[in-house]
């Protein structure tokens, strides 16, 4: 009998490779986008018992939190549920809080400070939460988080909190974070929007991320060997984040081999697009709504005429982009969704180019990282006592 696959490599040769985990982990996100609902939908009573009067108290602050990946999850959310919500939703790193709390948080501003964390131990979610409590007077904890074990899951279970608990699955055991990210990020999306409303969505959206997994991982490989030096990731609005966060797995899963830059399709041309030469690839996510499709448009219109580029991707749900199809990862079954939705399937192409292109640097995409200067839970953080 044949070896299990993913991403069209046999376990076997995965484990041999130390790539089997980071595989698994994003070829297994669809399944997680499902099973985070369903864990979701078990508590719908106690999570809007615990939301619905915190959403009814006027002038109430949401701050998105987290470090690295965990903080661009609430970079790719907050304009989105700032929107929706029709209230201030920022989100703000951990790393920031930490290094100068007065400038952030505001004593007699009423707030829910929203914690994303994969293992929940890193130091500076922990000392977050800690300034949080000792600063601002009126403060709730939502927690969201792969890890029951970790130290941040504790801070939920107060009177003043609650914590999500993904599904065991999340809590990636690959140096980067991947169905971590999705799940975290879908999990709050989901709490915010009304878990009915997302129950509805999440089997569209998870359609259209194994899609992606199963139509582009050959291209994606095929990318991986074309030996580009340079990646750019761009992005309008939410898709600034993602941006961020593709640029950052292409970083961590090549330990560094690869220069990486994530922007708007508007910021680009403010100084950054010199970065472009004839080594580089750009990808270019599209946006659903068709005010700012027309500025993703007309970078990507720009991009061809000046013919810079090695290469030029567009992720898009809409057709008519004009790129040829080897140029285009289309997503399927969210012509007409929010871009909220888009999230999940476009993530899941820069993962994959990033795990090949570990692969092709004779990496190992589980711990590309063989000197130890970056670990899975970040180390060697002082936090400093605040007077």
């Amino acid at each position: 009998m044949s070896d299990v696959t993913q991403l069209g490599l046999e376990e076997s040769e995965l484990e041999r490779l130390g790539g089997l985990w980071t595989a698994r982990e994003i070829a297994q996100q669809p399944a997680m986008l499902r099973e985070t609902q369903k864990l979701l939908m078990a508590r719908r009573a106690e999570i809007e018992a615990f939301l619905d009067p915190l959403l009814a108290l006027p002038g109430l602050r949401i701050i998105l939190t987290g470090a690295g990946t965990s903080a661009f999850a609430g970079e790719c959310l907050a304009p989105v549920l700032s929107a929706r919500l029709g209230r201030r939703v920022e989100a703000i790193a951990t790393t920031d809080l930490v290094c100068a709390p007065h400038l952030y948080f505001e004593a007699e501003t009423p707030t829910l400070l929203v914690s994303f964390g994969r293992s929940g131990n890193s130091p500076e979610s922990v000392a977050a939460i800690e300034l949080a409590d000792r600063l601002v007077k009126t403060l709730s904890h939502l927690v969201i988080t792969c890890n029951a074990e970790g130290a941040l899951a504790a801070y939920g279970q107060g009177p003043r909190g609650l914590t999500v608990q993904l599904p065991e699955a999340t809590h990636d055991r690959s140096f980067a974070m991947t169905s971590s990210f999705s799940c975290m990020m879908y999990a709050a999306l989901a709490v915010f929007s009304g878990l009915a409303v997302m129950d509805a969505r999440v089997e569209a959206i998870a359609r259209a991320t194994q899609a992606v997994i199963a139509n582009y991982t050959s291209v994606m490989q095929s990318a991986a060997a074309e030996g580009y030096q340079r990646v750019v990731y761009l992005g309008s609005h939410i898709f600034k984040g993602l941006a961020r966060e593709s640029g950052l797995k292409l970083l961590e899963l090549t330990n560094g081999a690869l220069v990486t830059m994530f922007d708007s399709p508007l910021g680009f041309r403010h100084g950054p697009k010199t970065i472009v030469n004839d080594r580089t690839l750009i990808v270019v996510f599209f946006s659903n709504d068709a005010y700012t499709r027309s500025y993703d448009m007309d970078l990507l219109d720009e991009l061809r005429r000046d013919n810079d580029a090695a290469r030029v991707i567009a992720i898009t749900a809409q057709e008519g982009v004009g790129l040829s199809e080897q140029d285009q990862i289309s997503v399927q079954g969210l012509t007409a969704s929010d871009d909220a939705d888009l999230l999940f399937p476009y993530i899941v192409a820069p993962q994959m180019l990033a795990f090949f292109e570990s692969l092709q640097l004779g990496l190992n995409p589980d711990k590309p990282n063989t000197s130890g200067t970056v670990n899975r839970v970040v180390q060697g953080v002082r936090i400093h006592e605040l007077s």
